[in-house]
């Protein structure tokens, strides 16, 4: 157990008390979002810079909350943006532009960015709290009674940085992020009653971890195979699974635990990781810094990865935000890469209900703001869903974006009673995401070759129709060949087809006649994964 020294727990108090000023400006989700403002970004991925890596392009991450320029909609909003370095200038102009019936230079006037010029592999916090002189050039832009911070993930970097600028981060706080860790997450299910996995508490070595998991095989007998998972892993870069079925003849009944022990613990050098390039060598000492679990894997013939949003007020109050069909890959289906939106309309209702459970109970914590949670779905025949949680992540994650991009750009709403998102006009949404179109014969491209593509085949998101295109990620392209973007569409079918339309103009315009490369596609929008993040 962790323990804290005086100044320590002075600190969090401080922090507490300034967060808690939050309620007191509080009187409705709408108005709070379309409330006279100054907002304080800071993108930074304050998480374990080893996990991080394994992420092609991380260091352009920080873009993936440009969503938040679409705030500035809103007249009466001003933001602060901060990189760790400069932004491209096309980028911005490219979000600004989306903005409907806001004048560019009215939206442009109202936003400050800013950048430490450091491309170190510190979290952002850190290069900020580095530099006073910056700080006091933030704290000085601001309206301070009138001001919050939001961020892609709270630590203690961040709430330092809440209290030197004297401004209330909208955030869980970061003792509350131990929920949303492998660990974490497994004792909420348990306490809000939501069906998950069988699988272990937390150990800090291999021993342990081939303790717990022969103890799981003997709680479940006929199992084929588990995941074990880096309990701080993200995306499902730190899974990796352990198939039991080389040495069925020590299952439970045919040999002694020691033996079964001494079996799994030879099995951990044959692991299949989900990341490229890692290693049992570098697994196993990954597993003494951040611990690790291990789950039953679920088995089933059609599954699916639904996904379920929402976010908790600073009064304690649960709103559910969406669902999502999260789109898998990597050599056994646990690797994040995009979502459809909605979920499949035959468990998004009850997916609703299981993150309300978990929403509620993490509010009991004391979280705050964003939340989402992942889940395997089996179809067990006649349109019936075996549904079981698989974690919970307590910042804004792939699934964050995209949404926050079709509600910032058409003001529309999510219907509880239909999980559909409709436009002002009255029309359903529905889009399709991902964060890693990624391809060799892309990488050259700059932000502006991407800009005359989009005006040339005319790929952008149009404000009248509300569909198309919206770009992010787009600092990734030159050097790793890899972009995001969400399709949105007035169907599923449109929504696919748009998507589709994008990654066939880009393979067009890098075209090589020497030189075949495979289609994002061919391994994008299949039906079932064989895993899950």
């Amino acid at each position: 157990m962790v323990t804290l020294d005086v100044s320590e727990l002075d600190q969090v108090d401080q922090f507490r008390r300034l967060q808690s000023t939050l309620r007191d400006r509080w009187k409705t989700i709408e108005l709070f979002d379309n409330s006279e403002a100054d907002i304080v970004v800071i993108p930074s991925l304050s998480i374990d810079q080893c996990e991080l890596r394994k992420i092609a392009g991380c260091e352009h991450y920080e873009e993936r909350l440009l969503f938040s320029l679409m705030r500035l909609r809103n007249p009466r909003t001003r933001l602060i943006y901060i990189t760790s370095m400069p932004l491209h200038p096309s980028i911005i102009d490219y979000y600004l532009q989306l903005l409907p019936g806001i004048p560019f230079s009215h939206a442009r006037n109202r936003l400050l960015l800013l950048s430490t010029y450091d491309s170190s592999l510190q979290p952002l916090s850190q290069k900020i709290l580095d530099r006073p002189r910056l700080l006091d050039r933030i704290q000085q832009a601001l309206r301070l009674e009138k001001s919050f911070m939001i961020c892609y993930n709270s630590t203690h970097l961040e709430a330092e940085l809440s209290l030197k600028l004297n401004v209330p981060l909208y955030a869980a706080a970061p003792d509350l992020q131990i929920w949303g860790t492998k660990s974490g997450s497994r004792q909420i299910f348990a306490e809000s009653k939501v069906p998950h996995p069988d699988g272990s508490v937390r150990v800090w070595n291999s021993p342990d971890l081939a303790a717990v998991a022969c103890d799981l095989w003997e709680r479940q007998p006929t199992l084929k195979r588990m995941v074990v998972k880096l309990n701080e892993g993200i995306s499902g870069e730190g899974n990796a699974l352990l198939d039991l079925r080389p040495i069925m003849n020590l299952a439970p009944g045919q040999a002694t635990s020691e033996q079964r022990i001494a079996a799994i613990s030879d099995r951990f050098s044959t692991l299949r990781f989900q990341a490229k390039q890692e290693t049992w060598a570098n697994f196993s000492g990954r597993i003494t810094e951040l611990g690790a679990i291990v789950e039953a894997f679920v088995e089933g013939e059609i599954k699916l990865s639904p996904s379920v949003q929402g976010r908790i007020t600073p009064t304690g109050e649960v709103e559910i935000l969406s669902t999502h069909d999260q789109i898998l890959g990597g050599p056994d289906g646990q690797i994040y890469l995009g979502c459809r939106f909605p979920a499949d309309e035959s468990y998004r209702l009850p997916l609703q209900q299981l993150g309300l459970k978990v929403g509620r109970q993490l509010a009991e914590k004391g979280a705050l703001e964003r939340f989402g949670v992942d889940f395997i779905a089996v179809d067990q025949g006649d349109n019936n869903w075996d549904i079981q949680a698989i974690e919970i992540n307590l910042r804004k994650g792939g699934t964050t974006h995209p949404f926050m991009t079709l509600k910032l750009l058409t003001n529309g709403r999510y219907d509880l009673s239909t999980g559909l998102f409709y436009s002002q006009q009255g029309r359903p949404k529905y889009y399709v995401a991902t964060d890693n179109l990624q391809k060799d014969r892309y990488r050259g491209l700059l932000p502006n070759d991407l800009m005359d593509i989009i005006a040339h085949h005319r790929l952008h998101f149009d404000s009248g129709t509300e569909t198309g295109t919206v770009f992010h990620l787009m600092g990734c392209l030159s050097q790793f060949g890899k972009l995001g973007l969400t399709s949105i569409g007035d169907s599923p079918q449109q929504a696919e087809d748009i998507y589709n339309k994008v990654v066939n103009v880009l393979d067009e315009e890098t075209r090589s006649d020497n030189q075949n490369f495979p289609l994002f596609s061919d391994y994008t929008f299949p039906t079932a994964w064989d895993g899950y993040s």
